[in-house]
């Protein structure tokens, strides 16, 4: 070998080995995952910082988990509701590893290990959830209130394995297409029902407030009207009483007299008549004598 190559290969080898050793004792650990230290297939440490450190080489083994929210989207299922109908839900969930001890220890820091467990953990909290509610309350509980029941059932029982549920969500949650057609027609006629009560009830209300209108309406007239009576009645008796008082008094009575002469000859001269013949002893005679 020529000794030009042997100049280019020396380094490459001893490059090579630099790089082999430095791999050997040094660990990188990024922010969006956990380093886990084991010795002799034992753990003995978990790193959870970012950045460089070290271990034992050849004596200790690095392994990496990951420190970020995960998705696991579970398979299209048939469910049962409470009174025996037929769902078809769609479902995913978001989790992270919280306690990487615990996901090693009882997961061996598998992640399909992990994915098993979730899948099979909530498909039973969401067959149970949805047996307990009417295929109308699941339909009417679509928006958030149905993944919060499912997450309430399930609890704290991915704790076990050092894994965090973070949210349970349906990407669907539907009536098979035979029968989806004559649920949401026997739902539209039920709440149809219920509007057309809601109506009636108010159609009634504005009757009978209508009707109270009307008789408060009688009751005012009527006062009005017995107020104006009462007027009318109380006018005619001042009238009654200062007539009685003219007559009484002599000055006065003979005015009166003379007024109701003027009255009553007025009446007498109607068309073309217009000739008044009196009496001497008339008022009006009396003003020319």
């Amino acid at each position: 070998m020529k000794k030009g190559t042997m100049k280019v290969i020396i380094p490459i080898i001893i490059l090579l080995a630099v790089l082999i050793g430095a791999n050997a004792f040094l660990v990188v650990t990024y922010p969006n995952e956990y380093t886990v230290i084991k010795q002799f297939g034992k753990i003995v440490e978990i790193r959870q910082e970012p950045g460089l450190s070290v271990k034992i080489p050849f004596i200790q083994t690095a392994e990496k988990i990951e420190n970020e929210v995960l998705l696991y989207d579970l398979a299209v299922s048939d469910v049962m509701t409470k009174d025996k109908k037929s769902m078809i839900a769609d479902c995913f969930v978001l989790w992270k590893i919280e306690d990487p001890y615990k996901y090693t220890q009882t997961l061996s820091a598998q992640k399909s290990n992990a994915e098993f467990r979730i899948d099979t953990i909530v498909y039973n909290s969401l067959k149970n959830v949805i047996s307990s509610k009417s295929q109308e309350e699941v339909i009417s509980g679509r928006d958030g209130e149905l993944a919060a029941a499912i997450v309430s059932n399930i609890g704290n029982t991915l704790e076990q394995y050092g894994i965090k549920l973070l949210a349970v969500e349906t990407k669907s949650l539907d009536l098979p297409d035979e029968n989806k057609n004559a649920v949401y027609e026997r739902m539209i006629s039920e709440r149809n029902n219920i509007a057309a009560t809601y109506q009636a009830e108010g159609q009634e209300e504005a009757k009978q407030i209508s009707n109270n209108t009307n008789a408060e309406i009688i009751v005012m007239q009527s006062e009005a009207d017995a107020q104006a009576a009462e007027i009318i009645a109380k006018g005619e008796a001042e009238y009654m009483r200062i007539l009685s008082e003219a007559y009484n008094d002599p000055e006065k009575a003979e005015f009166y007299i003379f007024l109701r002469s003027l009255d009553a000859a007025k009446k007498t001269m109607v068309g073309n008549n217009k000739t008044l013949i009196i009496d001497e002893t008339s008022p009006i005679a009396q003003l020319f004598y």
